[in-house]
C-alpha cells in the first residue's frame, strides 16, 4: 500500500504529562504511527520515553492531551520489558486467559496458540507454570500474549533485552509479518543498530521533549549530517 494511503492506526498528541510530584515530565509530544509502520520511540535514560508508554496506555492520572487508536478494530497489545506473569497459571492458561479477554474465537485461539509455540519453541513447556522459566522463556511468553491477538497496534517496550539471537530472529519475523498484514509498531529500544535496519521511522526523545521525529533521512538533515548512521545523529541531537 502506498504510504499516503495507510491511514494512521496511533495518534499521539502529549501536551503535557507526568506524575504528582512532576506533571509536566513531558511536554509537546506529537506523532503519528501508521499501517505497516514500524516507530522506534529513541533516547536516553530519563529522556521521557517509559512516560510516554505510559501516557499512550492510560496509565498516568496528570496527562493533558490525547491518543487515539484508530485502526479497523481500534485495538492494541502492550509488550513489556519486564515480564508480568501469574505464579499460578501455566503457559496454557496464560495463553486461555488472554484469549478469553481478546474474546477469540476457540478454534482462532487454538490454531494461533500453535503456531506461536512452535514458532518461539515452548510447545513442550505449556503445560508448565513459568516461575522457574529463565528471563528469556518469560519474555518470549509476553511476546506469545501479544501476537496472539494479531491487534491494530503493537507498542513494545525494549522488547530485546534477555533474547537469545534466535528468539530475536523470530520475533522480527513476526514484526515483519505483522507489519506486511498492516499493524502499526511503536517500540522503544535502546538498540540503535538494529533500530536503523528495521525502522521505518523514528522519534527521538531527549528531557521530556521531542527532538527529531522522521525516517533516517529526515534526522538526518534535521542533524546536519547527511551520511551519519543512526547513532551518530543520535548523540548529536541530545
Amino acid at each position: 500500500m502506498p504510504e499516503e494511503q495507510r491511514m494512521a492506526v496511533l495518534d499521539v498528541h502529549i501536551d503535557q504529562a507526568g506524575y504528582e510530584e512532576a506533571p509536566d515530565t513531558i511536554r509537546n509530544i506529537h506523532f503519528q504511527v501508521r499501517q505497516g509502520e514500524l516507530v522506534g520511540l529513541l533516547g536516553p535514560n530519563g529522556a521521557g520515553k517509559s512516560t510516554t508508554m505510559k501516557s499512550i496506555l492510560g496509565l498516568l492520572k496528570d496527562f493533558k492531551g490525547t491518543v487515539s487508536f484508530r485502526g479497523e478494530r481500534k485495538s492494541y497489545a502492550y509488550i513489556p520489558e519486564h515480564p508480568i506473569l501469574y505464579d499460578e497459571l501455566t503457559l496454557w492458561e496464560h495463553m486461555e486467559f488472554a484469549a478469553s479477554v481478546y474474546e477469540l474465537d476457540r478454534n482462532v485461539f487454538l490454531e494461533r496458540a500453535d503456531d506461536l509455540l512452535h514458532r518461539f519453541r515452548l510447545l513442550d513447556e505449556k503445560h508448565q507454570l513459568p516461575g522457574k522459566f529463565s528471563k528469556g522463556m518469560q519474555q518470549k511468553i509476553m511476546l506469545i500474549l501479544g501476537f496472539l491477538n494479531k491487534p491494530d497496534v503493537y507498542i513494545v517496550d525494549e522488547p530485546f533485552i534477555g533474547l537469545d539471537p534466535k528468539a530475536i530472529k523470530d520475533f522480527l519475523g513476526m514484526l515483519d509479518e505483522e507489519r506486511k498484514r498492516g499493524a502499526g509498531i511503536l517500540m522503544s529500544t535502546h538498540v540503535l543498530d538494529t533500530a536503523e535496519r528495521i525502522c521505518s521511522s523514528f522519534v527521538l526523545l531527549s528531557g521530556g521533549r521531542l527532538v527529531a521525529e522522521g525516517t533516517l533521512q529526515d534526522i538526518r538533515q534535521q542533524c546536519g549530517m547527511p551520511d551519519a548512521p543512526l547513532f551518530d545523529c543520535f548523540h548529536s541531537l541530545l
